[in-house]
């Protein structure tokens, strides 16, 4: 069998058809020419213009200067408690970093001997007092009644004597009988004295009352000291405040001087700073700040500075300052670290301009590059408040003027296209 190859018929193409072929064997052509030429006018109109750089404008508001520094939180004193007399720690009934209240016990020690003391004293005073009772209700009535009765022996010598003195001159005594009628006379005498002088001894102001009134103080006083030192045996809270530090364990041997728990004062806390020393003359005394933990820095709260070192730390170069805080946050710790920004001076309606834009802020020639012509320009300019990113012109620009940042690396004289932001 032969086999006969079909042979196809070539078709002719149209005029449209090949047209449309040929332009898409040179899109790319043309496009890399569009993208050549818009590549060049770009170029043309940078090198004609300028760059397109952003610029910071100046506006009117409202400028806070401010002090930045940092310190740690301390109340404005602490108080050292120790023992006031040699014993042994029984217990100790806090721990560090607890709250207490005024008169709270923290620290009990070995009170035996201290209490059988006070029973001793005890027994003193009570002897003492009985004393006192005895020439009260004894002594003192028995004085009394002895001296009316030398009174009356008195009064009955003395009528005596005189009967027997008159019977004497008359004839009918004798005078040895007058003689014995003054001894008992003499006699009745001394004993009335002697009893004047137990009354007067037995009653208030007397020898013998005065001896036991003082024996008796006396011995209130021992009493007195033997309580006290009894009550030493208890340390209490001297005030509010929370245990910062404790140095002592059950069983220690504690004795006078020695602390043995530092308490924190309930209260005004306040914050201690070093301010450089270049900032002293923007510092007075109450100023307001704001201040943060840096354990909470989204936590602000308000402080006033209440005290100013009047002495320079010259291995700083820096000054103490401190600020209260009337209402502490309940997060404040003692020896935290803050941060304080203190408000030294505050304007309104200040023309403001972003600190980035300002060359040479510390020197006394500051100034800024400016834009005329479409050209870059130094502009001197005059400061006043100083913001943390702001500072204020009052001289060498107006509102809306504009100022190239010193980040953009424009240099004097060079053409620039400005954007706001």
């Amino acid at each position: 069998m032969v086999e006969q190859a079909m042979i196809l018929p070539n078709k002719s193409r149209s005029p449209l058809a090949a047209l449309w072929t040929g332009f898409l064997s040179h899109k790319w052509f043309i496009l890399a020419v569009v993208a050549l030429l818009a590549l060049g006018l770009w170029q043309g109109v940078r090198v004609i213009l300028g760059p397109a750089i952003v610029v910071d404008q100046v506006k009117s508001g409202r400028l806070v200067e401010t002090v930045v520094a940092s310190g740690h939180v301390e109340t404005p004193y602490r108080v050292e408690i120790g023992s006031q007399i040699t014993g042994t720690v029984q217990e100790v009934l806090v721990q560090q970093g607890e709250k207490v209240t005024k008169g709270q016990p923290l620290i009990s020690l070995e009170a035996r001997e201290l209490k059988a003391a006070v029973v001793q004293a005890q027994g003193a005073v009570a002897q003492a007092e009985a004393r006192i009772r005895q020439l009260e209700e004894l002594t003192l009535p028995s004085a009394r009644e002895a001296l009316t009765q030398a009174n009356a022996t008195l009064l009955n010598a003395q009528q005596t004597y005189d009967r027997t003195a008159q019977l004497e001159r008359n004839g009918y005594a004798t005078r040895a009988a007058l003689d014995d009628a003054q001894k008992t006379l003499d006699v009745a005498r001394a004993a009335k004295r002697s009893a004047e002088f137990q009354v007067y001894t037995a009653s208030s102001g007397g020898s013998d009352y005065v001896m036991a009134q003082t024996q008796a103080n006396q011995a209130r006083a021992n009493l007195d000291t033997a309580e006290s030192r009894l009550g030493y045996a208890t340390i209490a809270a001297p005030r509010d405040g929370v245990l910062i530090t404790r140095n002592v364990e059950r069983g220690t041997v504690v004795q006078p001087g020695k602390a043995l728990l530092v308490l924190a004062p309930a209260g005004d806390v306040q914050l201690v700073l070093q301010i450089d020393e270049r900032n002293l003359g923007k510092i007075a005394l109450g100023q307001k700040a704001i201040a943060s933990a840096d354990a909470y820095p989204d936590r602000r709260f308000p402080a006033v500075i209440t005290y100013v070192n009047p002495g320079v730390d010259i291995s700083r170069a820096s000054v103490e300052v401190k600020l209260t805080v009337a209402d502490p946050p309940d997060y404040l710790r003692q020896d935290m670290t803050v941060s304080v920004d203190i408000e030294i001076a505050a304007r309104d309606d200040a023309l403001v301009l972003p600190l980035r834009s300002v060359h040479d802020v510390l020197s006394g020639t500051p100034w800024v590059l400016g834009i005329k012509d479409g050209r870059a320009t130094q502009r001197p300019v005059k400061i006043g408040l100083r913001g943390n990113s702001q500072v204020e012109i009052t001289g060498g620009l107006a509102a809306d003027d504009v100022a190239i940042p010193q980040s953009s690396g424009v240099l004097t004289g060079q053409r620039v296209r400005p954007v706001l932001q």
